[in-house]
């Protein structure tokens, strides 16, 4: 089952009371107070208690994590090896050995521990990939990622067969990496399932998977434009399109190549060619492909490896920064 958000309530631990304790040894008839601070718990002859274990929650890379009271982000765990702490355990109270005084010789107050930071989290999954696909259902998006890659989706001749994100990695030029070999360039496919006008709304499946491409670099926009749909392909264009700006104007002016698919099944290319043209009309990049036979997808391939040479990567998080710490959930 692929799970992409959940709700969890985390709490640091509490942290341990002072000790009242005092000295009684031989030979010792006045030993004074000796309670130990709190430090998970506190002891006598002036010990501190013990830390607690931190508990390290460990979580996909591309997690973020959202106070659900505040809508404060509180991690953006984009990195590999990122860990950041979302509840401080309590401070442990002082035993009464800090409370003797020369007039007040045998104090028996202590401090109380604190209690530890306590929230409730809601956790979001962005899927880390270089290219995303998008575009009407049934539009190829699924056969074209398994062509290019190893991934293996469901594929069946209706709509909305894809019911959640799949993942596969491109090797754009060949190399197997074996016998001093270069892999040379590769980069990440994220396939979505299908949108339809209206998925802002809620329609079809609506926009939640777009979520999994706002980390992408460059778009692919499949259109089908073959013999067995009857839909204009520039209003296809123009819908999707308007899906992804009312999901973030920032997903809906990313890079873009439209791909014409099912070019096997065109015979016809009024349409084609006129999506083609209206792709010239806008300085965007154009493919027509057949993932069934091959036809023109190694070109397909190689124009986003190159695309995506010329999109700087974005900056990795700063796991150095004042609020990154060694751990996920801090139980002391």
């Amino acid at each position: 089952m692929f799970v992409d958000e959940a709700k969890i309530f985390v709490k640091g631990g509490d942290g341990g009371n002072g000790c009242v304790a005092f000295r009684r040894e031989k030979y010792v008839p006045r030993g004074g107070p000796s309670g130990g601070d709190g430090g998970r718990h506190g002891e006598g002859s002036n010990c501190t208690g013990h830390s607690g274990q931190d508990m390290i929650l460990q979580v996909p890379v591309g997690t973020l994590a959202y106070d659900e009271q505040s809508g404060e982000t509180m991690a953006d765990l984009a990195t590999a090896g990122q860990r950041v702490m979302v509840a401080h355990g309590g401070r442990g109270g002082r035993g009464n050995q800090h409370f003797a005084k020369p007039w007040h010789q045998a104090p028996r107050e202590h401090e109380d521990g604190q209690p530890g930071e306590e929230r409730h989290l809601r956790l979001e999954l962005k899927l880390l990939a270089d290219v995303g696909l998008v575009g009407f259902p049934n539009a190829g998006k699924s056969t074209l990622i398994s062509v290019i890659s190893a991934a293996r989706p469901k594929i069946a001749n209706y709509p909305f067969t894809t019911l959640e994100p799949n993942l596969g990695v491109v090797n754009a030029d060949g190399g197997s990496g074996g016998e001093g070999r270069e892999l040379g360039r590769t980069f990440v496919v994220a396939d979505l399932p299908g949108l339809i006008e209206g998925a802002h709304q809620g329609a079809g499946l609506g926009t939640r998977f777009l979520r999994h491409v706002e980390r992408t670099r460059l778009l692919v926009h499949l259109i089908d434009t073959s013999d067995f749909t009857d839909a204009d392909p520039v209003r296809a264009f123009a819908i999707i399109n308007n899906e992804l700006l009312a999901f973030s104007r920032e997903l809906g002016e990313k890079p873009m190549i439209v791909a014409a698919s099912k070019l096997d099944a065109t015979s016809d290319r009024t349409r084609l060619e006129e999506l083609r043209d209206f792709c010239a009309q806008r300085d965007l990049p154009f493919h027509a492909i057949s993932a069934a036979t091959g036809e023109g997808v190694r070109d397909l391939v190689l124009a986003i490896a190159s695309r995506l040479e010329k999109i700087p990567k974005p900056a990795a998080p700063d796991t150095d920064a004042p609020d990154s710490v060694p751990s996920a959930v801090n139980n002391s």
